[in-house]
């Protein structure tokens, strides 16, 4: 039987991250909103741990999100956090006070006393706070485990219930010991034995798709980025010709990139796929159109319509396919329900589309996760490794009027810097790196002559989430290379810029 931990949420920045900090340790973690689910369904679960989350409220409040006492009694090993920590010692009769001198935010230093949770964790370690309020008298039954100068409970432990809450945060990289913590606590307390592993969650999903959807034909609308592609991969596992994928390269593509991903699948997986060009199509409804916001409501509104367009032609569908991945599920709050009946408008597909069902056979997996499965599935490297693309493509990233030539023009410019930080080993340093083709022109000199052509601006950021991002510090010789190749290569290329803004007070894209 499959392992679990429960992730209760009461609205921390971190709750994602503490479920995936779980599974990396191969016990599989689900988050659930702390009103969302009862003691009764804890228990009906067979839950091994829970683990609650922090959250930006105070617990004395009669607003601030609260949990059944009851959990506490359930024989079910918790872990209080930030937060989390603070509820634990108020469901169980502790006092929790606010005072500035007790504040603190950031790297702290932490002594720890002995306890399981701690186990092989030197005395002194670096943690990461964020909190005002502090547990000041924990409850009966309780002990302090760990303090700080300015924090005098910033852990505790029931030992004989197996309650545990630290006021830091184990689950951020800046805890130097936090993955040892969890690690303590998923094993050592809550007792697993880390089963959860991407061979079994493939071959389990394999099974149950060939059960539910035998004899049944499924469609799934393949856009070639990783979550539908590797959707696409498993349920062909499952379902072979039975699957249907519709391919719609609307022209705004990278350069080769639909060829690439019809031979993909076609080619040597064989699947059924339907690709439908419809460049000019979208061409002409974007003709005049320099708009960004306006270019992506048309995009997304014909991608429909063609979508529709190809599923009416191919008789009864039952099942709808999506690459829908956990944070999605998360993010939604809309619970677990797995099938979605006719007339349900799934990412604004037209009501008249009706399906008997939805299949998203990775929504319980986060994107490193379902890079994973794709790895092995088989799926090529430069398709599970995808760089990061909007969903409107390159017409976001043409600055004013879209017309094929400008299209054209910037399917070169950005191959080039592609492969030139490709030839330079030079991927790792960036999470996001791609051409513009901006609305500024300017005079230039090729041949002892004069010309008049396009500025292409570069762009490379780092970052850990996309909230936030600093631009790459990438290598001057990289960008040399890259802006003499544009320049020579491309004869309406004047002029190459490199963006050195960071995000805020910009954003990742150009539009």
């Amino acid at each position: 039987m499959q392992e679990k931990i429960l992730v209760l949420d009461f609205g921390g920045q971190y709750n994602q991250l503490i479920a995936r900090r779980v599974r990396e340790h191969h016990v599989y973690a689900e988050i659930k909103p702390y009103n969302k689910i009862t003691p009764e369904q804890i228990i009906k679960n067979k839950y091994k741990g829970i683990i609650f989350t922090g959250g930006p409220n105070r617990v004395y409040d009669s607003s601030s999100p609260h949990y059944d006492p009851a959990v506490l009694n359930l024989g079910i090993p918790i872990l209080g956090i930030c937060y989390g920590d603070q509820l634990l010692a108020y469901l169980s009769g502790g006092e929790i006070c606010s005072a500035e001198n007790s504040s603190e935010y950031g790297k702290t230093s932490v002594t720890m006393l002995s306890s399981p949770l701690f186990r092989d964790i030197p005395e002194e370690s670096i943690c990461w706070m964020s909190h005002t309020d502090y547990i000041k008298d924990v409850p009966a039954g309780f002990s302090v485990i760990a303090k700080t100068v300015k924090c005098p409970c910033a852990a505790m432990s029931d030992e004989r219930r197996r309650l545990y809450g630290v006021q830091f945060h184990p689950e951020v990289a800046h805890t130097e010991y936090g993955a040892a913590m969890l690690r303590n606590f998923l094993f050592d307390i809550c007792g697993c034995s880390g089963n959860w592993k991407m061979e079994d969650f493939i071959d389990r999903s394999v099974e149950r798709y060939k059960r539910e959807l035998a004899g049944k034909k499924v469609l799934l609308a393949l856009s070639g980025g990783v979550d539908s592609s590797v959707a696409a991969a498993l349920l062909y596992q499952a379902i072979g010709e039975n699957l249907i994928c519709v391919f719609v390269d609307h022209g705004l593509l990278r350069k080769n990139e639909g060829d690439f991903v019809e031979n993909t699948f076609r080619g040597k997986f064989g699947m059924n796929l339907i690709r439908v060009n419809a460049e000019e199509r979208f061409l002409k409804k974007l003709f005049g159109v320099t708009e960004p916001e306006r270019k992506r409501k048309i995009i997304g509104e014909e991608f429909i319509r063609v979508f529709e367009a190809e599923a009416k032609k191919l008789g009864k569908i039952h099942a709808l396919a999506q690459g829908t991945i956990y944070p999605d599920v998360v993010e939604s709050g809309k619970g677990d329900s797995a099938t979605i009946k006719s007339h349900h408008n799934v990412g604004g597909l037209p009501d008249v589309i009706a399906f008997d069902s939805i299949v998203e056979p990775l929504r319980d997996l986060f994107k490193d996760e379902v890079r994973e499965v794709g790895n092995k599935l088989g799926l090529p490297r430069e398709l599970v490794y995808r760089q990061p693309f909007p969903g409107p493509g390159l017409a976001v990233r043409v600055i004013g009027e879209i017309t094929k030539e400008k299209l054209d023009l910037l399917r070169d410019a950005d191959a080039i810097f592609r492969e030139e930080v490709a030839a330079y080993s030079a991927e790792a340093m960036s999470n996001q790196y791609f051409a513009v083709l901006t609305d500024l022109r300017s005079v230039g000199v090729k041949g002892d002559a004069r010309t008049y052509g396009y500025t292409i601006a570069l762009r490379a950021v780092t970052t850990d989430d996309f909230m936030t991002a600093e631009w790459t510090r990438l290598p001057y010789e990289l960008l040399e290379r890259a802006s003499s190749r544009i320049t020579n290569e491309i004869a309406q290329i004047t002029r190459v810029v490199y963006d050195i803004t960071s995000k805020p007070p910009s954003t990742v894209e150009w539009e």
